[in-house]
């Protein structure tokens, strides 16, 4: 096996995810090696930012290095994961010339939007799949216009060139939702896509949510995650809030809010985090893809209130594992959330339904089995 993948300047789910893919394969007797770059190797100046630009458009240096471990290393299957900005799709013709099959993992909507996300000024946007990349520039979708016109000049050119379409054997995604997507938004027949949910390990022990002290939020304080909504939830609720992330603050806090800012330094940290909560919330106003922290919350027993929108609806069942809640409505929000805190059987059954869901669906060995199926489709 050889995996080629960019390491995000910030971490995140797709980074755990292939590591934990890696890890679970080489513990399992495949032969893996990797070929990845980094980009927290890139300077935060002009300079980093045009090396991002090139290397997102064409990535000479990284292109002719895997070439070189292509054909040293000989692999049976190349498993490629997330690729800009330092290495670029156009490493994928190269596999193919070489008759190795590829296997791609689609963490996000990277084939149908050129910022990922399918997110723009505050709102679910559908431009560029209907309309074409130059959206990304009209729209100005990172909020920089050099920035949005370099992404979505290397994604017209990775579909101008069918640099994914043609090249790639099989497809990897964590949720039916995002399944869907590539049958229906990019017209991927179904036999080409395996559904790998996100492995997550199982706690030995589940907590007592009925115990949980406060409502918890875990992830990026990005406007997509909707942390506003929830901070103004619970400021209407007057309930006490903890927010985990990278910063010490929010500016959505306000004087006499019961909202905490906290950054769980270790996986071990975090577990605590979640462990402590009585709710966790997932309240983005995007598509999720998955729900990494919504599936990591239930893996201890903890019930979940999430956005019924994207992959969310099918992480978190409502009124089984947890709640669902319309997209952006603080009102059905705090309702949800005020029926969970009051109801302490509730909680605790919703959590053991959670963590059984986690148990059945989210395991270490349903991840390798099924990404096993994926690369046994193309052997």
């Amino acid at each position: 096996m050889l995996h080629a993948y960019n390491r995000h300047r910030g971490g995140g789910g797709a980074d755990n995810v292939w590591d934990l893919t890696i890890g679970l394969s080489r513990e399992r007797g495949l032969d893996v090696r990797v070929f990845s770059r980094d980009s927290r190797d890139l300077p935060n100046s002009l300079g980093g930012k045009i090396r991002a630009f090139s290397s997102g458009i064409y990535a000479r240096d990284s292109v002719r290095e895997f070439e070189r471990l292509l054909h040293e290393f000989k692999p049976d299957l190349v498993h490629a994961h997330e690729l800009y900005p330092l290495i670029s799709h156009w490493i994928l013709p190269l596999c193919k010339d070489a008759g190795i099959p590829v296997v791609y993992y689609c963490y996000d909507y990277r084939l149908t939007c050129p910022v990922a996300t399918h997110f723009t000024n505050s709102q679910i946007c559908r431009k560029c799949p209907d309309k074409g990349e130059h959206w990304a520039i009209l729209k100005n979708c990172r909020n920089n216009l050099a920035e949005s016109f370099a992404y979505g000049l290397r994604s017209a050119i990775t579909r101008k060139f069918n640099l994914v379409l043609d090249n790639v054997d099989h497809f990897i995604v964590p949720s039916e939702f995002s399944r869907n997507w590539l049958m229906t938004e990019v017209g991927i027949d179904p036999s080409r896509i395996t559904n790998v949910p996100c492995a997550v390990p199982l706690p030995e022990t589940a907590v007592d949510p009925a115990k949980g002290t406060y409502i918890a939020f875990a992830g990026r304080f990005s406007e997509e995650k909707g942390v506003d909504l929830l901070i103004k939830a619970a400021r209407q609720l007057n309930l006490p809030l903890k927010l985990a992330g990278f910063h010490t603050d929010h500016p959505a806090i306000q004087a006499g809010d019961d909202t905490e800012c906290v950054m769980p330094g270790t996986p071990a940290e975090l577990a605590d985090f979640y462990r402590g909560a009585r709710i966790v919330v997932a309240p983005s106003i995007w598509c999720e893809t998955f729900g990494l922290v919504a599936a990591e919350a239930m893996s201890h027993g903890i019930p979940v209130v999430a956005t019924r929108v994207g992959a969310l609806q099918d992480t978190v069942d409502d009124e089984v594992t947890g709640l669902l809640f319309n997209l952006g409505n603080v009102i059905d929000l705090s309702e949800k959330l005020s029926r969970l805190w009051d109801d302490p059987l509730l909680c605790r059954r919703f959590g053991e339904a959670a963590r059984e869901k986690v148990r059945a669906q989210f395991s270490l060995d349903e991840h390798f089995n099924q990404t096993m199926r994926a690369y046994q489709s193309v052997l």
